[in-house]
């Protein structure tokens, strides 16, 4: 079998990607028509161990009573992400006409109104480098680190190239996350080159999409039969049977029909976004926080764990108030339940942990600021923040893991109020919300110094 042309590239190979993305691709009917050249985030190793399998790599779907395994070859190309120079040659390219982005909610690096935060370290470097090389001979030789910048130069590398319309479909569980991409790019665009600016601005197309299937880390090779040949794997992926992917929005130089695998394309994508980041990853978070508190160290774990199921369900009724009625949510509950005690999934509750603030910003913080403001109890979505600040403050996080804010706020005078106000301006300065966000800290650290003893 021929390998697919390059008409995708993606930045943020992981575990994830391998396991939704690739997979929809990889399943789709005229997936010989469309590959995957995919750059990875932090390391080159996940890269060159692909490289050396051609891409290929097995996908174990991990059910209660059993596991199916295939394989999965839809990417073609892998690539250490600091490699600049083959991500602009390809985004030069007419024939690549989609960019997916899962690099993480963390990676897109906003501040607390969804902005790009330019008191980043990293993102100030960038912009200075770009800014200074910009329309010289040396600026296709930078070397821009986060994951936005290297993404704008290869735009400015297409349009300078003449390649044509693209579309950029993020894949992060950020609400609304075509539109956040969007605005992130047109700000360091506008920063660097209004001609850029615009141009992403009439030929690029930002796609919003919702995405669910749980796939924790997993290291350690995977021997398995397929296809009547025996293929030992150095990177599988282990991931559960359900996925579920809902998409938003235009591409103007094509697409593969992954509809025919399962996705499905909507109009309005809100109400299946905020079910699945406020019940699912909303859940994840509070399990995460609440668990470790009460040393538990994987969703099966906490879930089982009863005040930690009762801070879940208290979080659903009131998230599952906010919905549209035509969001149907006491059957997904359930079966969310079902995937959560699945205990051949091992799910660590320290990998979904992390990034505490980004996450608890968009799925604890946006349910109680609606909540309030429609005058509602948020009793359950405040206490949920008080789950991340105590387990901050218990220590549960390494200083080396956290972002520059997060360690000054732990750091402060009044930790609860400096860590509030990184999730919400509004709920930092409303007084009640903050007793009770308080009050629900000193609960915690109080079970959890009696559960260490």
């Amino acid at each position: 079998m021929s390998t697919p042309p390059i008409r995708i590239v993606h930045l943020g190979l992981g575990a994830f990607h391998r396991a939704h993305q690739a997979f929809y691709t990889a399943r789709a009917v005229d997936a010989h028509e469309w590959g995957i050249a995919a750059f990875t985030g932090r390391s080159r190793r996940l890269a060159d161990a692909l490289s050396a399998q051609g891409g290929v790599y097995t996908l174990i779907e991990r059910a209660a009573d059993g596991d199916r395994s295939q394989l999965i070859g839809s990417i073609v190309e892998t690539n250490d992400g600091a490699c600049v120079e083959r991500l602009i040659e390809l985004l030069s390219d007419p024939d690549v006409a989609i960019v997916t982005l899962t690099i993480t909610e963390a990676g897109y690096r906003l501040s607390a109104d969804g902005s790009v935060d330019l008191r980043d370290a990293v993102v100030r470097k960038d912009l200075d480098e770009l800014r200074e090389a910009w329309g010289g001979r040396g600026l296709f030789t930078c070397e821009p680190q986060a994951a936005l910048t290297r993404l704008l130069l290869g735009l400015e590398a297409r349009r300078r190239a003449g390649a044509g319309p693209i579309a950029v479909v993020s894949c992060d569980n950020l609400p609304d996350n075509g539109h956040v991409t969007a605005r992130a790019l047109d700000m360091l665009a506008t920063l660097v080159d209004a001609d850029l600016a615009r141009w992403i601005g009439e030929r690029v197309s930002f796609v919003t999409t919702s995405v669910d299937r749980i796939t924790p880390s997993f290291e350690g090779t995977h021997t398995a039969t397929i296809a009547g040949r025996e293929w030992i794997d150095a990177v599988p992926v282990v991931t559960e049977p359900f996925s579920d992917w809902v998409l938003a929005g235009d591409f103007p130089a094509g697409r593969p029909q992954w509809e025919t695998a399962g996705a499905r394309f909507v109009d309005a994508i809100e109400p299946w976004e905020i079910r699945k980041l406020w019940l699912l990853n909303g859940a994840h978070s509070i399990l995460a926080y609440r668990g470790m508190l009460a040393g538990c160290a994987t969703v099966v774990e906490a879930i089982a764990e009863p005040s930690c199921r009762h801070a879940v369900d208290a979080f659903w009724r009131e998230a599952a108030d906010l919905m549209p009625e035509a969001v149907e949510t006491v059957d997904y509950r359930a079966e969310l339940i079902a995937r959560f005690e699945n205990s051949r999934i091992v799910h660590e509750l320290q990998q979904i942990a992390a990034h505490g603030n980004v996450k608890a910003r968009v799925r604890f913080a946006a349910v109680a600021e609606r909540s309030l403001a429609r005058g509602s109890n948020a009793d359950a979505s405040l206490f949920a923040i008080s789950s991340w600040i105590a387990w901050l403050l218990a220590g549960h996080a390494a200083p080396k893991s956290q972002s520059e804010g997060v360690a000054a706020a732990v750091a402060a005078e009044d930790p609860v109020r400096a860590l509030v106000s990184l999730l919400s301006a509004t709920l930092v300065h409303d007084s009640e919300a903050m007793q009770r966000i308080r009050m629900g800290c000193e609960n915690l650290a109080t079970q959890a110094f009696e559960h260490a003893q």
